[in-house]
């Protein structure tokens, strides 16, 4: 039932695993978890829902279109900005003074004039509740210098993502002026894109959760946020709309409920009601009809592998986190564990070391990973050890 979200296959790399050397972990982007097969579908051009936890796909259409994000770039804008704090370049007390561009900025904006002075975090609030431009440009000049040394991070970083069909040009997700390229990305990009801000940085939901806020008092002015889902459907605590006469109506939401995160990106439709409604919906059917099935837990040995070299010379491999798939009704039929280990795997080992992944398949594809972990220390063996190994393992390989 669905695919693992990712990103490029250097992203997701390779491993030998115990059966015999197998590549893992490199997945196509064919779905089974389409309207067809689903007999489920959304009215929109372009939508993918996905699991926040294990990055399963549970439906997708048109997911790989390239289409025109509009303000759903501020997505990209909070993470860089999040990332920057959270490395310590700047903080969210900086004060931040406005600039001449910044408060040119037309379309949704929260009327910055140049020379005011806010805060990082007032403005990043500005962008998650209000959509607004002007506060996208002040946030990208402070973190970066310029919005154009910032959209070389935003670009970088989707290179980093494997966001292979994604191009920014601009901070905030306006169209460019004299005929110039266009922001770009997809409904599965933006799934990706969203699911890294609300893993590394969940904080951000604070501020897109918000429903209306005063911004300033004089003049007075109250933030609305763009997101009609916040407050109107179960669980929806976020995160990003977008509209242009280009991109049509389009919007990434995200809901929690009872512990279980679900992404829901729906694109280009041609009414905020209409995005509203199919987004609505599309959550929905995520919650009601898919049920976890849990093939590991946190410690549980998953297998067990050779490690030549190593004493002692088998290790047993554990799961570091729970590993789980979602099917429809929870049916366990045709749900299947494999284990991946590095290439490179050699003493010495130590106990809890990251050794590979864990696989969630469902038919044969695989849908979640979880991290593998040693369940033990391996010391380099000795000399006459190596050679012993040596010799057993040529004779065991004769004998074959």
């Amino acid at each position: 039932m669905g695919l693992l979200l990712t990103g490029s296959r250097s992203e997701r790399g390779t491993g030998a695993s115990d059966r015999q050397g197998v590549e893992g972990a490199d997945v196509e982007r064919a779905s089974p978890n389409t309207p067809d097969r689903l007999g489920f579908d959304v009215a929109a051009p372009a939508a993918i829902l996905v699991d926040a936890g294990n990055g399963q796909v549970l439906f997708e259409k048109e997911a790989d279109q390239p289409l025109h994000p509009a303000s759903i770039v501020k997505v990209m804008t909070m993470l860089v900005a999040m990332d920057a704090v959270k490395a310590g370049h700047v903080s969210l007390d900086d004060p931040v003074r406005i600039s001449r561009e910044a408060e040119a900025m037309g379309g949704s904006q929260v009327y910055l004039a140049a020379g005011e002075t806010w805060s990082l975090e007032q403005l990043l609030e500005a962008v998650a509740i209000a959509s607004a431009n002007d506060a996208a440009v002040a946030v990208a000049e402070h973190v970066a210098g310029t919005e154009g040394a910032f959209v070389a991070l935003m670009n970088r970083r989707a290179r980093d993502l494997g966001l292979e069909r994604t191009r920014f040009v601009n901070s905030h997700g306006l169209p460019q002026d004299g005929g110039e390229d266009a922001n770009l990305t997809t409904a599965r990009e933006v799934a990706i894109l969203a699911r890294e801000l609300v893993t590394r940085h969940p904080e951000v939901l604070r501020w897109t959760s918000i429903r209306t806020k005063v911004f300033r008092e004089q003049p007075r002015f109250v933030m609305v946020n763009t997101n009609r889902l916040v407050g109107a459907v179960p669980g929806v605590d976020g995160l990003k709309t977008g509209f242009t006469n280009q991109a049509g109506y389009s919007v990434v939401a995200t809901a929690e409920r009872a512990g279980r995160r679900l992404i829901a990106v729906v694109m280009r439709t041609d009414s905020d009601e209409t995005r509203v409604e199919q987004t609505s919906r599309l959550l929905e059917f995520g919650f009601r009809a898919f049920r976890p099935v849990v093939l590991a837990i946190p410690g549980e040995q998953v297998g067990e592998v050779r490690v030549r070299g190593g004493q002692p010379a088998r290790l047993p491999v554990r799961a570091g986190t729970m590993l789980y798939v979602l099917t429809l009704g929870g049916d366990p039929r045709g749900v299947t564990r494999g284990l991946v280990v590095r290439d490179d795997l050699a003493p010495p080992i130590e106990e809890g070391q990251a050794v590979g992944w864990v696989l969630g398949e469902v038919d044969g594809r695989e849908v979640a990973r979880a991290e593998a972990v040693a369940g033990a220390s391996v010391a380099p063996s000795s000399g006459a050890a190596r050679l012993w190994q040596w010799i057993r393992d040529l004779v065991g390989s004769v004998g074959r």
